[in-house]
């Protein structure tokens, strides 16, 4: 089970060892995949070291009506306290082969037009307050030992009270249900983020935004407001610009590409969010020939496995676990010439002592960076490649003073990573740095 690390900034197993979160958004796995396709993605996110997998009980494509591969719906005359027990024997296979392959499932309840259908959506509204604390319950229960985090919300807003009201039983079924052991978060549409509809309630753990799917959307600035909000809760990019999405849902734009989403990743996870999600737009809704796209969707799901954005993924993963983790914070002021803007934007995290800076070159460009800021008579200095996870040792450089830093050609964008020679720290990325006390 996973909890809130003690300066409220990262998730963290129980036993205090730290969790990074790297999800996928799967939001349709339990409602259009049968076994066998199941094994097929949950293989294959495993394989690429993502550790959390976001997808609906109650689909957003149509997905009470619509019945999953083997003829089930979920409830019983769309009424939330009469669960389909044959439906949720297909949640449960895939639930428990994800724990086998030590994923943890991003559970979301519903997906919003199930309560507030607004003007989008298959819906119907289907909740009270009274119906949402009893089928959150139910799942508490029903899920209590397993590896979930409860994500409520489902890419809708809260506009009114009784909405809000809504949400709040739901959540305080599923504590009922789980007697607390599960983390309890909130999926928001996009450009907003949980913290505008619940900044402090004591039953979400963490906050999540949606940057949503344009080209260059600053999600570091969002992840900055909710850094500082009061009370502290980690905070993440829960949807950014999915791979193989038009860009702006627009055409003329092209596609989002790995490029887009890993400037997503790295902004975000450097500007101060705990985790990160990735997405395809082939595979959120599992598109095969004969079903109907949403937007425009040129591959199949299975050929969306294998776009590189997803294979990337991994080693921001690697870089952030290879060096202290639960004492990273954000620091701008280490970039001393101009950070820029859209995609040239350089963004800059370290450790709270100073023993190491990790700072996102978006656009080979070059960088100023004050050392100073950084504890160590001498630095070690590193060009880390985002594309293969490999690190390019450049030697030592002295401390304390400014100093220019140009990227390595050969691909856009680059880490440098700045390290207190004094610590020894292994090579970026190449093992999981072991966090003492």
């Amino acid at each position: 089970m996973l909890t809130i690390s003690d300066n409220k900034r990262f998730l963290t197993y129980t036993d205090g060892r730290p969790f990074f979160y790297l999800g996928d958004t799967a939001w349709e796995l339990f409602h259009r995949l049968n076994r066998e396709e199941a094994m097929v993605y949950l293989q294959d996110r495993a394989a690429k070291r993502f550790t959390v997998i976001q997808a609906v009980v109650l689909a957003e494509l149509d997905g009470l009506r619509v019945p999953n591969p083997y003829g089930q719906v979920p409830l019983e005359e769309f009424d939330p306290t009469r669960p389909n027990e044959s439906y949720f024997e297909h949640v449960d296979f895939i639930v428990d082969r994800a724990q086998e392959l030590g994923l943890f499932i991003g559970m979301l309840p519903t997906w919003g037009d199930k309560w507030n259908k607004g003007k989008w959506g298959a819906g119907p509204e289907i909740f009270t307050p009274e119906n949402a604390h009893a089928f959150g319950a139910f799942l508490g229960r029903r899920y209590a030992e397993k590896p979930i985090i409860c994500i409520l919300g489902g890419d809708r807003s809260v506009e009114t009270e009784e909405q809000a009201g809504l949400i709040r039983a739901m959540a305080a079924g599923l504590k009922e249900g789980d007697g607390g052991r599960h983390l309890i978060t909130f999926h928001p549409p996009g450009g907003q983020g949980s913290s505008r509809f619940f900044p402090d309630e004591e039953w979400l753990h963490f906050h999540m935004f949606q940057s949503g799917h344009g080209r260059n959307t600053q999600n570091y600035d969002r992840i900055s407001e909710d850094y500082v909000r009061t009370p502290i809760k980690p905070c993440m990019d829960a949807e950014p610009g999915y791979e193989d999405h038009p860009a702006g849902f627009n055409l003329d734009n092209g596609y989002l590409d790995d490029y887009d989403v890993r400037k997503s990743a790295y902004w975000a996870l450097f500007a101060g969010a705990h985790g990160h999600t990735y997405g395809c737009h082939d595979i959120w809704q599992m598109w095969l020939p004969g079903r109907a796209p949403l937007s425009v969707v040129r591959r199949t799901w299975q050929e969306g496995l294998h776009l590189p954005g997803s294979g990337q993924m991994r080693h921001a993963r690697a870089l952030i676990e290879s060096r202290p983790f639960l004492t990273r914070i954000p620091d701008q002021s280490l970039i001393v010439s101009d950070p820029g803007t859209g995609s040239h934007h350089v963004r800059a995290t370290r450790d709270e002592a100073g023993s190491y800076a990790l700072i996102y070159l978006p656009s080979g460009r070059a960088a100023t960076i004050d050392l100073g800021r950084l504890s160590g008579q001498t630095l070690v200095h590193h060009w880390y490649d985002p594309r293969t996870g490999t690190a390019r040792r450049m030697g030592a450089v002295p401390g304390g003073r400014q100093r220019e830093f140009t990227p390595p050609t050969g691909g856009l964008d680059w880490v440098l990573t700045l390290d207190d020679a004094a610590q020894n720290y292994p090579a970026p990325g190449s093992v999981a740095y072991r966090e003492q006390g």
